[in-house]
């Protein structure tokens, strides 16, 4: 009797230790899985995936997902999957429980059989996505593969952090076919997104098919011509070829089913009242003026808006008819930013309007505007969303805003007590650049890279109480168009920094961790790879900054995140080879040196050129203080990047050492550590009026011995205009000193008839250059 009770006890205990979890932290980070789940316990064992796996799915609930998984399975392994009612010793098994939040699932994976389970389909479309990208990346393979698909057991309990986890894509400045947008989305729900803003009507060009009104896809859709290189590039260039294409109702209907499949919402966007030059060359007697118009060939803001008399509203809901029967989305974006009041202010109409109505001024016209669109919409049980502007004037009593101009539009929007998304400018505009290297595709402006993505955080907990909290409904990373004419500029801008946000989105705020995520990236980038997504490899890329050694001599530090990569330096201006010195520690630099560095991976190189042609001067890496910080959107390395040695590019400022200011001026006290003997300090500030970056209005220059009492030295304000895009300002100034205050005057108010007429002008600083 003992005997058996001890093979009794062996075999349970064997048992115990088949499924028992390893001992690791809940948010362990091993598994190459993006957006990382919220609970992961790794088993030992392993799942193989073979001829005679099945998957069950017995409530109709879970068959949708099942096919799907089915057609991702039989694809690249050639397998004969079948759907069953009843699983046998090796089968995947969707399962439909109670209790589970909507989004959320489990997944266990063991020896034998996996097995998710989810209140809803989507919870299961999630579990699936999951279970996917635990598999070896050839599951992704559009033919057979010969594999051994084996997947590590795995125990997952897994929900979204926000209910709204958005991408956008603007097909109205460049038009791409329907077969990408279906590849976007593919992208978009692997990583469990589960919003797409398609932004369907700009001056540019209108993207969809209204039976009503034939006009806008004959003229309308099309332009004449486009824009040659960056806006800001003076004289304006133009292709001369004609450029547009829109969506057949048909088309529309065919992608939404296939986003719907997919567990995506599609948001369609018909902006109003302003970006619709495209409709009034169409029809002109929606203007307050009379024109004439064409659609735009350029970028910018138009100041022909849409006309708000009666002819206007039918138009429009006349043509959102048709997109409600298009999109069953609850949200309906209507737009609402960068319209300007010039044609009102000038329309006796429009005066006569804002009499009538009693509003206060052409701000107030627009919220008239917008809260009558809104009445109309929540007529067809649907809602709108629109871009911050939307509170100018007063908010429309139900409309969810989408804080772009930063987050203060959100914050403001959220203590209102309505619904907010979070996609500013500074986190999630992926049309930025995303690299300082010489080599990136041109875009539009600004510096975001990868890092500055993830760091993002969509809940400004400092400035709302819990409960306006709940009002933040999740981020969107938008994809405007003007610089991307192909699909796969597009892939390249959005990936893999749309991966970031899916997991800002999606992952305990806890479980965040950069450094884990890039090695979980790198990883991942070979199912891109097969998936023939052309994402930007800038995480083996090289980074450098300068510093001081204990001597006070300059040096410079080299990083890689690049798991394997090895860093090859020099320090004369030459291209790195395999004979370059490995990077270890920091090197110490002289008069005249250009650092250049590589990232080399077996023997070849893997990362873009570093190239650092430094300005040696006696403020660099000295002390600065600057008493208003520099935009979110432009504030990479701080205020220390104004004297890094670091000069900015002449061609474009969105490349990490520019420091930019919207409507602020500039305060900075620099201290050069001891009395110092100087002859001239020489500021470079950026030009582009186009891109709303104009020079300063003046500088002065203030000394101190104490860092209290400062003595003003000199003014300038003859600063003339010029069509160069950076402008080198020095003031001789001979003398020995320690303490240096710099106070650059902006600009002010961009004047009537420039682009962005109205809104506060930006001021760009790079270095100050102390010699």
């Amino acid at each position: 009797m003992y005997k058996i009770k001890l093979v009794l006890l062996i075999m349970v205990l064997a048992l115990f230790n088949s499924c028992q979890t390893t001992q690791k932290e809940e948010h362990s980070t091993d598994l190459n899985l993006v957006p990382y789940p919220t609970k992961v316990y790794e088993q030992k064992g392993e799942f193989q995936l073979a001829a005679t796996t099945t998957i069950v799915a017995k409530e109709e609930l879970s068959k949708s997902v099942a096919t799907l998984l089915q057609d991702l399975l039989q694809t690249s392994t050639g397998f004969e999957i079948a759907i069953v009612d009843k699983g046998n010793s090796n089968s995947i098994s969707l399962e439909t429980v109670k209790g589970m939040e909507d989004e959320a699932y489990t997944l266990s994976v063991k020896s034998d059989k996996v097995v998710i389970k989810a209140s809803s389909a989507s919870g299961l479309f999630y579990g699936v996505q999951t279970f996917r990208q635990l598999l070896p990346a050839e599951i992704e393979s559009k033919t057979t593969v010969q594999q051994d698909w084996k997947v590590a057991c795995v125990e997952i309990e897994d929900e979204p952090r926000y209910s709204y986890r958005g991408m956008h894509l603007d097909v109205a400045r460049h038009f791409f076919p329907v077969d990408f947008v279906k590849k976007y989305i593919d992208m978009l729900a692997l990583h469990k997104m589960n919003r797409f803003h398609w932004h369907l009507t700009e001056d540019q060009g209108w993207r969809i098919e209204i039976k009503k009104y034939p006009k806008l896809q004959e003229i309308a859709a099309y332009r004449d011509e486009t824009l040659i290189g960056h806006y800001s590039d003076q004289p304006h260039k133009f292709d001369g070829q004609r450029y547009g294409g829109y969506y057949t109702q048909e088309e529309i209907k065919e992608v939404v089913a296939y986003a719907q499949a997919r567990f995506i919402t599609i948001i369609p966007e018909i902006e109003m009242p302003g970006h619709s030059l495209a409709v009034l060359a169409a029809y002109p007697e929606l203007a307050c003026t009379d024109g004439p118009f064409k659609v735009a060939t350029k970028w910018g803001i138009f100041e022909e808006v849409f006309c708000p008399k009666e002819e206007t509203f039918e138009f429009l809901e006349n043509v959102l008819l048709e997109v409600f029967e298009l999109f069953p989305s609850e949200y309906i974006h209507i737009g609402g930013d960068e319209s300007p009041k010039a044609a009102w202010k000038a329309s006796q109409f429009c005066q006569d309007l804002i009499a009538k109505e009693n509003l206060k001024d052409e701000h107030g016209l627009q919220s008239y505007f917008i809260t009558r669109m809104e009445k109309f919409i929540n007529s067809k049980g649907r809602k709108i969303i629109g871009w911050d502007e939307i509170l100018e004037g007063g908010l429309a009593p139900n409309a969810t805003v989408m804080s772009w101009r930063g987050t203060e539009g959100g914050i403001a929007a959220a203590r209102q007590g309505h619904d907010v998304i979070m996609t500013p400018n500074s986190h999630c505009y992926l049309d930025h650049y995303q690299s300082s290297s010489a080599d990136e595709p041109l875009a539009i402006g600004g510096f975001l890279p990868l890092e500055k993505v993830y760091s993002y955080e969509p809940t400004p907990t400092d400035s709302l109480t819990e409960e306006q909290q709940k009002h933040i409904l999740g981020a969107q990373g938008n994809v405007w168009t003007e610089y991307m004419k192909t699909s796969a500029h597009v892939e390249y801008m959005a990936f893999p920094r749309a991966l970031a946000l899916a997991e800002v989105n999606w992952s305990p705020k806890s479980a965040r961790n950069y450094e884990n995520f890039l090695k979980r990236l790198s990883n991942h980038f070979k199912r891109l790879d097969i998936m023939d997504v052309n994402y930007a490899k800038h995480i083996f890329d090289v980074s450098g900054k300068l510093g001081r050694n204990d001597k006070d001599a300059l040096i410079v530090e080299l990083k890689t995140l690049s798991p394997k990569g090895e860093v090859r330096y020099t320090i004369n201006g030459e291209t790195p080879t395999m004979e370059a010195p490995i990077y270890e520690n920091a090197v110490e630099l002289g008069e005249g040196n250009e650092v250049q560095a590589v990232v080399f991976e077996d023997g070849k190189p893997i990362s873009n050129v570093l190239a650092i042609p430094f300005k040696k001067h006696k403020a660099v890496i000295r002390t600065i203080k600057v008493a208003t910080a520099p935009h979110p959107s432009y504030c990479e390395g701080g205020s220390d990047a104004l004297v890094n040695g670091v000069l900015g590019s002449n061609n474009k400022f969105g490349d990490g050492q520019w420091l930019g200011w919207e409507g602020e001026d500039i305060e900075a006290i620099l201290d050069l550590g001891a009395f110092t003997e100087i002859k001239e300090i020489t500021l470079r500030f950026f030009n582009s009026p186009g891109q709303w970056i104009y020079l300063p209005k003046g500088i002065r220059i203030e000394f101190s011995e104490d860092n209290e009492n400062f003595v003003p030295i000199t003014e300038f304000r003859d600063i003339t205009a010029t069509k160069e895009k950076v402008l080198d300002v020095t003031l001789g100034l001979a003398t020995s000193v320690q303490y240096i205050k710099v106070i650059v005057e902006n600009f002010g108010t961009i004047p009537e008839g420039a682009q962005g007429a109205g809104y506060e002008a930006w001021l760009f600083l790079d270095e100050i250059i102390v010699e």
